[in-house]
């Protein structure tokens, strides 16, 4: 992506008016901050539709990294619980192993008052590994059966605590791997919509008013888009019924070439996205705050996971995963419930409504709301996916 030119600090001109060439600090601050709209005529500034462009870019690497954000915070979730679980089991096989290494010593202990020769079983708990042990193979054959089994009890245990303490050992440094990632995700969100802040700040009010005008035109257009799908989805489904009534009945979810990619609104999957889809509008109006899954405020794929979780169906939490969660589907099939992902990074979904619709989660400062599929171009649609 192209990056964000930067205007020329202006030099002896602020608002059109000469100053002396030690300008005051004040000026200059005024000259840094309405540099967008008040320039002088050639100098090297960005356009508004530019500006516009560089805004959505940041929301959408924004976007992006939320989504990375998400995987790095739901992998270190799961490592700290498997670093916990392995922790746990560390301390009880310690406690075991000590058990053991108790009773080696009251059969050592015996030996030794009994002076029954070497003490055999000693020489045991001064191994340091279980290799030590295994190589004293001969002192074996002297050892009773109670020592032997206090002995293989030993082995055992230290063996396993061994191996458990180094699979700790692993897990807290992929933890603190994965910990790291999340930190840099964060940081890398805070700071593209930052960015984004900035530059809509020294917008004026005027060109302000004129970005609202481009963001009215393509609105205008995504609507016209919509309207023509939902004309094309009424067609495929007039030509179905017209096939079943000259067939005598077609199989339920035949498409008008015998495609079975069409589920019947009354089928299983039909009934499980109308409770997604009443999820998700329930939801209209919450905020959307970057890796936020609810119930106050969502993210794009924390909206679909929830409705989605809603309807009993179990999503992934990112959009990476959620579009390898179903059966793609192409636009002009896409049925209510269907998930629609954005962007050749796959950074954005959205839960399909019917009629060219959705009910998405959009960006920073914005709210859940119902909007079209083509909100941002027919060219960024990534594909459609069938969760269930």
């Amino acid at each position: 992506m192209a990056s964000h030119r930067k205007s020329r600090t202006p030099g002896t001109r602020v608002a059109g008016i000469r100053t002396p060439a030690l300008a005051t600090a004040a000026l200059t601050s005024v000259a840094l901050l309405s540099q967008t709209a008040e320039a002088a005529p050639g100098e090297d500034r960005p356009s508004l539709e530019e500006v516009e462009k560089k805004v959505g870019d940041l929301y959408r690497q924004a976007e992006s990294a939320t989504e990375k954000y998400n995987a790095a915070k739901e992998k270190t979730g799961k490592q700290r619980k498997r670093v916990d679980t392995l922790l746990d089991d560390v301390a009880k096989r310690t406690q075991k192993l000590n058990e053991a290494r108790s009773e080696l010593g009251s059969h050592a202990a015996a030996q030794y008052r009994t002076g029954a020769g070497m003490p055999d079983t000693a020489t045991f708990l001064l191994a340091e590994t279980p290799q030590d042990i295994f190589d004293q193979r001969q002192v074996l054959d002297r050892m009773t059966g109670r020592q032997k089994a206090a002995v293989d009890d030993y082995v055992t245990q230290q063996t396993e605590t061994m191996k458990k303490r180094q699979e700790a050992t692993e897990s807290l440094r992929t933890l603190t791997e994965t910990q790291g990632d999340l930190k840099t995700a964060k940081a890398t969100v805070q700071k593209k919509l930052a960015d984004a802040r900035e530059l809509l700040s020294k917008l004026t009010a005027e060109e302000k008013a004129r970005l609202a005008g481009i963001e009215k035109r393509k609105q205008e257009e995504a609507a016209r888009k919509a309207a023509e799908l939902a004309r094309q989805q009424a067609e495929q489904e007039q030509a179905r019924e017209e096939a079943a009534q000259q067939g005598g009945g077609a199989s339920e979810g035949s498409g008008p070439t015998g495609s079975t990619e069409t589920p019947p609104a009354h089928s299983s999957y039909g009934t499980k996205a109308e409770k997604a889809i009443a999820f998700a509008r329930a939801q209209i109006g919450k905020p959307y705050v970057w890796g936020a899954t609810g119930p106050g405020s969502y993210d794009c794929s924390g909206l679909t996971q929830a409705a989605w979780k809603a309807a009993g169906v179990s999503l992934p939490r990112t959009t990476y995963d959620q579009v390898n969660a179903g059966t793609t589907v192409p636009v002009s099939q896409a049925q209510p419930g269907d998930l629609v992902f954005f962007y050749d990074d796959v950074t954005h979904v959205g839960i399909y409504i019917g009629n060219g619709m959705m009910i998405h989660a959009p960006k920073p400062g914005t709210y859940v709301r119902e909007e079209s599929i083509y909100y941002d171009g027919d060219s960024v649609i990534h594909s459609i996916v069938r969760p269930a």
